[in-house]
C-alpha cells in the first residue's frame, strides 16, 4: 500500500509500523528504503528474508539527528565529526565502532555500525516522529527496498512492484539523488572509502583534511558493509560496459538476429538494427547518478536481453555511477 508521505497521517502512521515490528518502504535522497526498527532483531530478520540478503552482510542504521549517534557508536573520532558536521543530513554512512548490544541484528556480527542521516524530508519526519513514540525507535535499519543483488528502486511504485501492496511504502517522489551513500570507514583512525557516492573523496579531503584511503590498501582490516560485493544492482539483462569505439564497432557489427538490445551512451551514435534501442546518458555525473537506476528498470521492462553502456569517465566525480555499473556488469 502506497501512501502520500508528505502527510503527517501517513508519517505516524509509518512511525508506528515500524514501533509495531512491521516493514517499511521509505524514502530517502539516495535510494528507497526497506525499513525496520534497528533494535527489534526479529523485525530487522524480516529484512534480510524479504530481500533474500545474506545474514552476514550489514545493514545501514539510518538516524534524525547526530545526537542519535550516542545510542549506536562508542565514540566519534576527529575527523569523523568534521565529516558529520559537513554532510549530515545527506548521502554519507560512516562506519564507527559500536557499542555492545546496539544493532546487532543489523550489523552481520561484526563490532562496528553504519550511520547515516537521511536528509529527505519524508524520511527525518518519520524518524523525528519515531523518536517521540513509547517505547521510542532511535534508529531505523534500512537497506535498498530491492531483492538482493538487484537494481535499487528510486520510486514508491519501484517498491511496489518488488514486494507487493502487503508493504507500508511511503512516496516522497524519485530520490533526489539516485545512487546509495557514499560509506567512509571511521574504526582505523583514517578514513577509508568503502563505497563511493555523491560525496566524492574530493568532498571528503576538503571537509576533514585527510584524502580517505581506497579499502584496498588496508583491505585485511576491512568491515563488511552495504552494496560493497562485487556483483549487485544488477538488472535481469546482461549488462556490459565498453568505451565509445567499440560500442560502435559492436553496434556495426550486428545482424538481424540481434535480439532485444538496450544502449546507453554518452557518445553520439548510430545503429539500424532491429530491436536495438539507443538512450543518451546525461552529460553530468549527478544527473546520470539520479536516473541510472530507474533507467536500467526501464530496460528491463522493454523487455532487453542485453545493455550495452559506455562507461563513464574517470574522474571522481563519475566514481559512484562507475562503481554501480562495473557491479551490475560483474553480475552478469
Amino acid at each position: 500500500m502506497i501512501l502520500d508521505g508528505t502527510l503527517d497521517a501517513s508519517v505516524q502512521a509509518a512511525a508506528a509500523a515500524l514501533q509495531r515490528g512491521e516493514l517499511l518502504g521509505l524514502p530517502t535522497e539516495t535510494v528507497y528504503g526497506l525499513a525496520a526498527d534497528s533494535d527489534n532483531d526479529a523485525a530487522v530478520a524480516q529484512i534480510f528474508t524479504a530481500k533474500g540478503r545474506p545474514a552476514n552482510h550489514p545493514l545501514i542504521v539510518h538516524v534524525a539527528d547526530s545526537a542519535a549517534i550516542t545510542r549506536y557508536a562508542k565514540e566519534v573520532p576527529v575527523f569523523a565529526q568534521q565529516l558529520i558536521d559537513a554532510f549530515w543530513p545527506g548521502p554519507l554512512t560512516l562506519i564507527l565502532q559500536r557499542l555492545p548490544g546496539a544493532a546487532k541484528a543489523s550489523t552481520g556480527g561484526q563490532d562496528s555500525v553504519g550511520l547515516r542521516c537521511p536528509s529527505h524530508p519524508v524520511a527525518h519526519a518519520v524518524l523525528a516522529a519515531c523518536q517521540q513514540l513509547n517505547p521510542p525507535v532511535w534508529g531505523v535499519s534500512a537497506p535498498s527496498a530491492n531483492k538482493f543483488g538487484r537494481v535499487s528502486p528510486t520510486t514508491a511504485d519501484h517498491v511496489a512492484t518488488e514486494f507487493g501492496d502487503a508493504l507500508l511504502v511511503l512516496d516522497g517522489g524519485a530520490c533526489e539523488v539516485g545512487i546509495e551513500s557514499t560509506i567512509v570507514d571511521c574504526t582505523r583512525g583514517v578514513p577509508v572509502l568503502l563505497r563511493p557516492g555523491a560525496i566524492t573523496r574530493d568532498d571528503i579531503e576538503r571537509a576533514c583534511g585527510q584524502r580517505p584511503l581506497s579499502k584496498e590498501a588496508l583491505a585485511a582490516d576491512t568491515p563488511r558493509a552495504s552494496g560493497t560485493l562485487l556483483a549487485h544492482y544488477a538488472p535481469n539483462a546482461k549488462v556490459r560496459l565498453m568505451d565509445a569505439a567499440a560500442l560502435q564497432q559492436a553496434l556495426d557489427g550486428l545482424g538481424p538476429e540481434a535480439g532485444q538490445l538496450c544502449v546507453y551512451h554518452r557518445s553520439a551514435l548510430r545503429s539500424t538494427a532491429p530491436g536495438v534501442t539507443l538512450h543518451a546518458m546525461p552529460r553530468q555525473a549527478l544527473a546520470a547518478a539520479q536516473e541510472l537506476f530507474g533507467t536500467l528498470r526501464d530496460f528491463d521492462a522493454l523487455g532487453a536481453q542485453f545493455i550495452w553502456i559506455e562507461t563513464p569517465p574517470d574522474s571522481a566525480d563519475w566514481e559512484g555511477v562507475r562503481d554501480r555499473l562495473q557491479r551490475a556488469a560483474a553480475a552478469g
